[in-house]
């Protein structure tokens, strides 16, 4: 199955309106199994280039996942890396900063965890938060001790935004790739799924009332993540909106954007010269003796 990642995808300079991307598609499958059999081929293509990224040892890959509560992002984690040798993949996961965190600069905390030439690195929720859950909740900001000449939030998220868009290009020119995936869902799916956490006695445990609190701010996230995605999507580091209604659509979408990206990365496995290669040859007939 082939998907085309490139209708996702946020193009550098574009206005993002989240109201004109959809939530939902035509299921791309028309039944579990096909389902099964594609997301396998995926995972089973993930796996070989990853394997490729770490013997080349040259680039690096960073996903991130950005998305309102309930839209997928450990569902899609979980399936779309499942082949992935953990050996060469780390997923890190950003709740509230500590008073350590606050007391450093926004993007220091996620910097520490970036992944090493010939990983990928996930970040399931990442310094993207700075610019739209602190958005949201101005108290936030006027909480993290910044000297008093940088607290005017006229002018503080178009300077962040700056920082990023500078932070994510100096990765690129250091061998990191950076993929940004907003998981899209509709305020509708997300009270099905928080209904669903409530009424099914296995899934009691992922339901935080505090998330219910967050849903009467949706409109403001939407349009915080609008700007964001609009202000930081590049042609080498850039935004993919995902329909995230029906969680098989967007593990295969998800997956695609992967190939894709990996795809393009110009690796091989490492040779060896003549020299190399006839030391190779006294060892095995060694080993044949």
């Amino acid at each position: 199955m082939k998907i085309d990642s490139r209708q996702f995808r946020v193009e550098e300079n574009e206005k993002v309106r989240l109201n004109d991307r959809p939530t939902g598609l035509k299921p791309l499958c028309d039944s579990k199994e096909e389902y099964r059999e594609a997301l396998g081929e995926h995972v089973r293509e993930l796996s070989a280039i990853q394997e490729l990224l770490y013997a080349h040892d040259r680039y690096s890959l960073l996903v991130i996942f950005q998305a309102m509560d309930a839209a997928g992002k450990d569902s899609a984690i979980k399936h779309v890396m499942s082949g992935v040798n953990p050996q060469g993949c780390r997923v890190t996961s950003f709740k509230h900063p500590s008073m350590e965190e606050l007391d450093h600069d926004f993007l220091w905390r996620t910097t520490r965890w970036l992944p090493e030439r010939g990983q990928i690195g996930i970040f399931n929720r990442s310094y993207y938060e700075e610019v739209v859950v602190v958005r949201v909740h101005p108290e936030i900001f006027r909480s993290q001790r910044l000297p008093i000449e940088l607290q005017h939030e006229k002018t503080v998220w178009d300077l962040r935004y700056r920082s990023i868009a500078d932070f994510e290009a100096h990765m690129y020119r250091n061998g990191t790739r950076v993929v940004k995936i907003f998981l899209h869902v509709s305020k509708d799916e997300q009270r099905r799924r928080f209904m669903k956490r409530i009424d099914e006695a296995e899934k009691n445990w992922k339901f935080n009332v505090g998330d219910m609190a967050e849903r009467k701010f949706w409109r403001q996230y939407m349009k915080a993540y609008e700007a964001c995605m609009s202000a930081t999507s590049t042609k080498e580091s850039p935004w993919y909106v995902v329909p995230a209604d029906d969680k098989k659509d967007t593990q295969l979408i998800v997956s695609q954007i992967l190939r894709d990206t990996l795809g393009k990365l110009r690796m091989s496995y490492p040779g060896l010269d003549p020299r190399e290669r006839e030391e190779l040859k006294s060892i095995r007939k060694m080993l044949e003796k």
